[in-house]
């Protein structure tokens, strides 16, 4: 008998220690979540999310069969004109049509979305009533996609219901989307990774966006052929956007010292902070940028670099899509809504634009001196592996290291040189900080707090970067 009490005793123990995370336990729904978040400011765990991904040369030939096996009845196929008569799409139709799917093409999607561009988007999905969703081509592409998809599977919400807040109301998306296969042609956004659609909010002259692990994409196809087709600075700014991914996400706020604490799983946030998992695919990508991204930018034809940096851009998606960005993505959005005259290099667009990955890219030297201080020790593996000789360098000087290794790596691919060469100067530095502050997703995940006139100093030290 006292054996048996003995077990029963220690099962009771066991009963009150066990873990009470979802997916071990049925006790989390009765508040144990809540009931932690009542004693902490910050978070205490961290979740994990990503698209499934297939990778391989010419794997597009293969959406066909994937839509057959979905059951797919009307297929919205969403791209934009420069890709419409090119060929990953070209690929993706002729699948289409040998598997016998019925599909209609909407190729209006806006090279750097608008909130005006995803509601025509938006509107072409009501009208169809579609039960699966394809998007070929770059992050404008597949964010839009990602947009029409939600919206039409919530008909009465109004348009600001999901986007983030300041800026919308950031509610909660509850219910199901449809499938949504992605077909990414550049090597950079890693968007059919994630649960994020950006876009530019033209009333405020600034990006913002949704986001959501509900939007993920069911399927990412990552046929590393497509890359073939982009021009050189096409190339580039992608990479610049993987490089940016990698950086941000590592060195940004730890998930366990994010606030508030969710009181209910729901609303703990797609960016979560720097976490174990995400450091593992973030610091792999910047690796694979390092060994890969000059080749790939030089050399069009060059398959190995084109289809690592494609490869390079997933693995940062992975990391980035769950511990988020921070000072270097919150201060590009009203760089690239600003923009006056730019002429972007290798677009074929009518429109002024700033480049995603260029609007990011040219503030990083600013904003990784400026943060290096409160994780030093990233900072400088980060510099080391872009090829910095660190062996001699104080914790202190951590910063200005990366900083100067940014710069070289741009200098090298010919980047234009800071904000300056865009058509900014310093009397457009308030307008810039303005579209900065609601970017709060972002910049709340930053290491470092800052302050407006931080913001400030950070743009006026990337008017010029050489």
């Amino acid at each position: 008998m006292a054996g048996r009490d003995r077990v029963v005793h220690l099962l009771r123990q066991l009963e009150r220690a066990a873990c009470r995370c979802p997916a071990h336990s049925n006790t989390f729904h009765q508040g144990a979540g809540a009931a932690t978040c009542t004693v902490r400011k910050t978070d205490y765990a961290f979740e994990m999310a990503s698209s499934n991904i297939r990778y391989g040369e010419g794997v597009s030939r293969e959406i066909g069969m994937d839509l057959q096996n979905l059951g797919a009845r009307n297929v919205c196929l969403m791209t934009d004109k420069n890709l419409s008569v090119l060929p990953p799409v070209k690929a993706v139709l002729e699948s289409l049509s040998q598997n016998g799917v019925n599909y209609k093409v909407y190729d209006d999607v806006r090279v750097e979305p608008t909130d005006s561009s995803f509601k025509d988007a938006i509107a072409f999905s009501k009208n169809n009533s579609f039960d699966v969703f394809v998007a070929v081509g770059g992050g404008s592409v597949i964010d839009t996609c990602k947009a029409a998809n939600l919206y039409a599977c919530h008909p009465d919400a109004d348009f600001l219901d999901f986007v983030n807040a300041p800026i919308g109301k950031g509610k909660p998306v509850t219910g199901a989307l449809k499938p949504l296969i992605a077909v990414p042609t550049t090597a950079g956004t890693g968007s059919e990774t994630t649960g994020v659609a950006i876009f530019d909010f033209e009333p405020l002259k600034a990006k913002t966006g949704i986001a959501s692990r509900a939007l993920r994409p069911t399927l990412g196809i990552v046929d590393p052929l497509h890359t073939l087709s982009m021009p050189e600075r096409v190339a580039a700014n992608s990479g610049f956007d993987v490089l940016c991914h990698a950086l941000e996400s590592y060195t940004a706020l730890p998930y366990n010292q994010r606030s508030p604490c969710p009181p209910n799983p729901i609303n703990r946030p797609a960016y979560q902070g720097s976490n174990p998992i995400s450091d593992v695919w973030s610091r792999h990508a910047l690796n694979v940028v390092a060994k890969f991204m000059k080749r790939a930018v030089r050399d069009p034809e060059d398959l190995e670099a084109r289809s690592s940096m494609h490869l390079a851009s997933v693995f940062a998606g992975i990391g980035f899509g769950n511990a988020g960005v921070h000072l270097c993505h919150g201060m590009s959005y009203p760089i690239a809504g600003n923009v006056k005259t730019h002429s972007a290099k290798g677009y074929s667009v009518d429109h002024a634009l700033v480049p995603h990955g260029l609007s990011v890219v040219l503030t990083s030297p600013a904003v990784f001196n400026f943060t290096a201080p409160m994780c030093p020790e990233r900072h400088l593996e980060a510099a080391e592996i872009l090829g910095a000789d660190v062996r001699r360098v104080k914790r202190e000087d951590a910063g200005g290291v990366l900083a100067d290794t940014l710069r070289q790596f741009l200098l090298e691919l010919q980047v234009e040189d800071g904000l300056g060469a865009l058509g900014y100067s310093k009397d457009d530095i308030p307008a810039l900080v303005r579209g900065t502050i609601p970017q709060e997703r972002v910049t709340k995940l930053s290491p470092r707090e800052h302050t407006e006139e931080d913001l400030s100093e950070l743009f006026a030290a990337s008017m010029k970067l050489y």
